[in-house]
């Protein structure tokens, strides 16, 4: 198992705590191994095979850990899907990935099909626990290039498109971040994020036990568990809206955050507004990073350093980055260009599409990641939109970025999202889409007005529509393209 996740993890010192939950209880390495290595021989026992799939749909637990080591030391390729997905929803990705079993949260009830299925719960009951295996069950000779994990990358809509990540992917972005953000066998991560996404399952989990720290494991965000916990943590990883949620309540401040050294933030961009708020309130700074599901960590703020609100840092070690042209040609500093990456954390492909291998991936190997940004001269990165965001009026190029961050710093304007919505004349039109503060009314052309001291003509919003809120997806991005159809829909 050289190179695999778990050699990685099972160098931990075996006394020591990895995993507490909200009531205290403590899971440490030694159990943590014991556990899942019981469930992979039991795994392997009930005919599952190295590369074959298995999907998982439930709630976040200490039990979701060890499905998640059991099914790497047994060589699956797991699925996990997000637990909010209604059955249909679900049913989508199954059918793609085609799992030779399903294990679900007992209260969600089976899902038929032609796999074997099995249920779950936090308390230790559930059919999948009951799982026998012989004594002479041996767990499978498991190597680096095989895969790990398949992720889905869009919606259920139209044919899912999963990210097929190895052992050799995922183990070379752990021991970078490792390094990089100075995690010690010392540290205490919170861990509010969901258990089905690369942040929370990747990104924090796989932190914590290469580096033989710990975790406290919060179901979820909520502000009171975390304003609790928080004291006796060192590290904390989370989405903007936890930030900003936590800024909202006035309890927040200094006193919660003396013992943590890190505050991390990603898979949404944040507001050089909240990262100010957050610091004014706390006296620390969020380090911001830059990654994918189909990469894991691309780029990073540097744990030492300047850390520069608005951007994403310069690459990770061993990672490259470069900013291209259409026609995939090197463009210079402070130039608006597509991002393509590549390194030993980026996959090889999406899951049984070949079809996607020359849009996805340059002759000379290098992932378009669909993302545009620009280097600076300190070669930090800063992300402007997605390509598919850009919008084309007039035949002039505007990046929503740009015109958000003029829309966020107009007064009484807590949020907000820039989209093109079509014109017979220009093709398209920008248009704003802003959250007020608070409850006090925001007039769209005033604010409009405000924006055009700032930028050209064919940069600023046609229209600017004051909404209560935005719609995000569970890890906090806005949606774009719904927030495209429902403007469409109201016909604004």
């Amino acid at each position: 198992m050289n190179g695999t996740l778990p050699n990685l993890f099972d160098a931990g010192d075996e006394r020591s705590p990895a995993v507490v939950d909200l009531s205290g209880a403590v899971l440490s390495y030694g159990a943590l191994k014991e556990q899942s290595t019981r469930l992979a021989l039991a795994l392997v026992a009930a005919g599952v095979r190295v590369g074959e799939r298995v999907a998982y749909q439930v709630e976040k637990s200490p039990s979701t850990i060890i499905v998640h080591l059991a099914l790497l030391r047994c060589g699956a390729i797991q699925v996990p899907i997000n637990s909010d997905y209604s059955d249909q929803e679900a049913r989508a990705l199954l059918d793609d990935a085609e799992p030779v079993m399903v294990i679900r949260s007992i209260d969600r009830g089976m899902l038929p099909g032609p796999w074997q299925s099995l249920s779950i719960a936090s308390d230790g009951t559930g059919s999948l626990w009951g799982l026998p295996w012989a004594a002479d069950t041996r767990l499978p000779q498991i190597a680096a290039a095989d895969g790990a994990a398949l992720l889905y990358t869009s919606g259920t809509t139209g044919r899912p498109k999963g990210a097929l990540l190895s052992h050799a992917n995922l183990v070379a972005n752990a021991r970078t971040l490792v390094d990089v953000w100075g995690f010690a066998s010392s540290d205490v991560l919170l861990h509010i994020l969901p258990l089905f996404h690369t942040h929370g399952l990747f990104v924090a989990t796989h932190c914590v036990l290469a580096s033989g720290s710990s975790m406290v494991l919060l179901p979820r965000f909520e502000v009171d568990p975390v304003l609790q916990a928080l004291p006796s943590c060192s590290v904390m990883m989370g989405v903007p809206t936890h930030y900003t949620r936590l800024l909202a309540d006035e309890r927040f401040g200094a006193v919660h955050c003396e013992g943590v050294r890190l505050f991390i933030s990603g898979s949404a961009p944040m507001t050089a507004a909240v990262h100010a708020d957050f610091t004014s309130r706390t006296g620390a700074e969020i380090l911001e990073r830059y990654g994918m599901t189909e990469t894991s960590m691309l780029a990073s703020n540097p744990l030492e350093g300047p850390r520069r609100a608005g951007t994403v840092g310069p690459p990770l070690p061993d990672v490259s980055i470069r900013v291209v042209d259409d026609d995939d040609q090197l463009l210079p500093e402070g130039r608006v260009g597509q991002v393509e990456v590549r390194g030993p954390n980026v996959f090889a492909g999406y899951w049984r599409r070949p079809d996607l291998q020359p849009e996805s991936f340059t002759v000379d190997g290098w992932f378009r990641t669909g993302d545009v940004g620009q280097f600076d001269d300190d070669g930090y990165l800063e992300l402007v939109g997605r390509s598919k965001d850009v919008v084309i009026t007039g035949g002039l190029n505007v990046y929503p970025k740009e015109v958000e961050l003029v829309l966020d710093s107009l007064p009484g304007v807590r949020e907000s999202a820039v989209i093109g919505l079509p014109d017979d004349d220009l093709g398209e039109v920008v248009v704003g889409v802003v959250v007020g503060e608070s409850d006090a009314p925001l007039d769209g052309d005033e604010l409009r007005g405000v924006a055009r001291r700032h930028l050209a003509g064919y940069k600023t919003p046609k229209r600017i529509v004051v909404v209560p809120s935005l719609p995000r997806n569970v890890m906090g991005k806005v949606q774009k393209s719904l927030l495209r159809d429902q403007m469409i829909d109201l016909g604004r």
